[in-house]
């Protein structure tokens, strides 16, 4: 988890030093319009050093994303235990319908022969006490093997759960770090800003700890 995390944290700070590029471009695109190059602004053969492969499509995106979930998948399943691999080996099975069927031929075979319809002499007479007997305990155990594989999904949901909190408050810096730069360009180019307030809220980072206050008073409230 945390090796995914800090590769999307350089993944980020790639598409920073992309916007940072960019918007250096275009106040040079801006000033050449103007006719008043600025020699304090660094001329694209100043940052040769700083070049760097433009980014790929978004199917290549796409790809490396799935890559990455697939190991996450992979890596998760190599440190199943062999308790956790048996219970998972029943669950799948018995939510199959090739479960239903051999059910349906067990039980139909059992009620017909203990119905004496085949000649055969019964071994457990109606009501088949022992039948629902047998049925009985295999309910119990195909309920705790349920109950197991659905403790390991709950844990694997929850961890996912925290991968996207992260990303999402990732992102959430990123996007106001974009917020500054535009700020900055657009007072470097003498644009008004008719909202200030809001400029300066969007300029800064969201506290998760308040946004969850907030949403624990607004479901209190509800209540």
């Amino acid at each position: 988890m945390k090796a995914i995390l800090v590769a999307l944290t350089r993944c980020c700070q790639l598409q920073h030093n992309h916007l940072k590029l960019l918007f250096t471009w275009v106040v040079q695109q801006e000033w050449k319009g103007k006719g008043h190059m600025d020699k304090s602004v660094p001329q694209q053969s100043d940052h040769a050093a700083l070049q760097q492969p433009p980014p790929g499509s978004f199917g290549d995106v796409i790809e490396r994303n799935a890559k990455i979930l697939r190991e996450m998948h992979q890596s998760t399943e190599a440190r199943r235990s062999t308790q956790d691999r048996v219970a998972d080996t029943i669950t799948r099975f018995t939510g199959s319908m090739v479960f239903v069927y051999l059910h349906l031929a067990i039980i139909g075979g059992w009620v017909i022969v203990n119905l004496g319809w085949l000649g055969i002499k019964p071994f457990d007479p109606y009501p088949f006490g022992l039948l629902t007997m047998a049925g009985s305990l295999e309910a119990i155990f195909l309920s705790t093997f349920v109950l197991i594989s659905q403790n390991r999904m709950t844990e694997a949901a929850s961890k996912r759960a925290e991968l996207d909190l992260q990303v999402n408050m990732l992102t959430e810096h990123e996007l106001t770090q974009l917020v500054r730069l535009t700020n900055a360009l657009a007072q470097h180019l003498g644009l008004e800003n008719p909202s200030p307030a809001r400029l300066q809220e969007a300029m800064e980072d969201v506290n998760p700890e308040q946004v969850a206050e907030m949403m624990e008073r607004g479901s209190e409230s509800a209540e």
